[in-house]
């Protein structure tokens, strides 16, 4: 566990955080929230790592503010979402290119949540770095769901996520039947997140073991 440095494409430099080990075969992406690279992430990179993944996760927000790790009340709410709306989206693909350009030749996937499950949506679309991407109650899907993904996709929502409604994961639904898409019953938006009052572990623990299943499927060699 350490971080690292990593250059963009067009000269940025950011850092981000790398766990797992030096010799997996697979690699994983791991995307951020609106909350920064701060404990629930560092927490989520390193349950992926003992698993057997390299993972690295790029601090987005450093192109606006480096350092940053907020927790979740409503200040550092806004805070997140004041940093985001200084980011571009081709920035955004930018800093995820690099990264995944850190874990060399292994078979790559990505995964992100809240803010990084929509990014982690346009890693499968966007990028052709990833063979396998998984979407944690990304609310900026449903808006760039006719997309094309290049590689599997599996997305974890909550029927109780009042800002992602039911009716975007069904119209997602219908836009990609081919995406593998789940719907937790009684789990609000950040029901994987350890650190937040909507933490549900049951619906946690099911949605990670429905990631690693899928990695291990997608990025197998």
């Amino acid at each position: 566990m350490s971080t690292i440095a990593l250059i963009a494409g067009d000269g940025h430099e950011l850092s981000a955080y790398k766990a797992g080990p030096a010799d997996a075969t697979m690699g994983l992406v791991v995307v951020q929230e609106i909350f920064g690279v701060n404990g629930h992430m560092r927490f989520a990179s390193d349950a992926l790592a003992e698993a057997g993944f390299a993972v690295i996760c790029p601090a987005l927000f450093d192109r606006a503010e480096r350092g940053v790790e907020l927790g979740y009340g409503a200040e550092d709410r806004d805070h997140g979402l004041a940093l985001r709306a200084k980011i571009t989206e081709d920035q955004v693909m930018l800093d995820i290119e690099a990264a995944a350009a850190s874990l060399g030749t292994k078979t790559i996937g990505i995964i992100g949540y809240c803010w990084g499950g929509t990014i982690a949506w346009w890693g499968a679309t966007r990028s052709q770095s990833f063979k396998a991407a998984i979407g944690w109650y990304g609310g900026g899907i449903a808006a760039t769901r006719t997309e094309t993904p290049h590689c599997p996709v599996q997305l974890h929502f909550g029927a109780e996520d009042h800002g992602i409604p039911l009716t975007d994961v069904d119209a997602i639904r219908a836009a990609q039947p081919g995406a593998e898409v789940f719907v937790y019953e009684r789990a609000a938006h950040g029901f994987g997140c350890e650190a937040r009052a909507s933490f549900n572990e049951g619906a946690f623990s099911l949605a990670q073991t429905r990631s690693l299943d899928f990695f291990r499927r997608h990025l197998a060699v």
